[in-house]
C-alpha cells in the first residue's frame, strides 16, 4: 500500500518537474557537463521522465524487469534473485 502511495506521489512529482522545469532549473544553475543533455532544463525533464517510468513500474509490479539495466549501473544496488524452482520429484 505504501509503495502505491509513493508511486502516485512520483507521478505528481514528475508532472510538476516537467511543467515547472524553468523555475526549477533557474534555482539550480547550469554546469558545463549539462550542455550534452540539453542544459539544466533537459536534465530536469529527463529526471521527470525517469521518475514517471519508475512510478509506473512500481504500480504494475514490473520494476525488477523494467529497471534491470539501471540497477546494473548502480554498484551498491541489490538485485533480487529469483528462487530456484521447487523439486517436483
Amino acid at each position: 500500500m505504501a509503495k502505491n502511495i509513493l508511486a502516485i506521489v512520483g507521478f505528481i512529482l514528475s508532472f510538476y518537474l516537467i511543467k515547472h522545469r524553468e523555475s526549477i532549473g533557474n534555482s539550480f544553475g547550469e554546469y558545463d557537463w549539462m550542455k550534452y543533455f540539453g542544459g539544466i532544463y533537459g536534465i530536469v525533464v529527463i529526471m521527470g521522465i525517469f521518475i514517471f517510468f519508475w512510478s509506473l513500474a512500481t504500480i504494475t509490479g514490473t520494476e525488477d524487469t523494467f529497471l534491470y539495466p539501471f540497477m546494473r549501473l548502480i554498484p551498491f544496488a541489490t538485485l533480487r534473485e529469483t528462487p530456484p524452482p521447487p523439486d517436483i520429484f
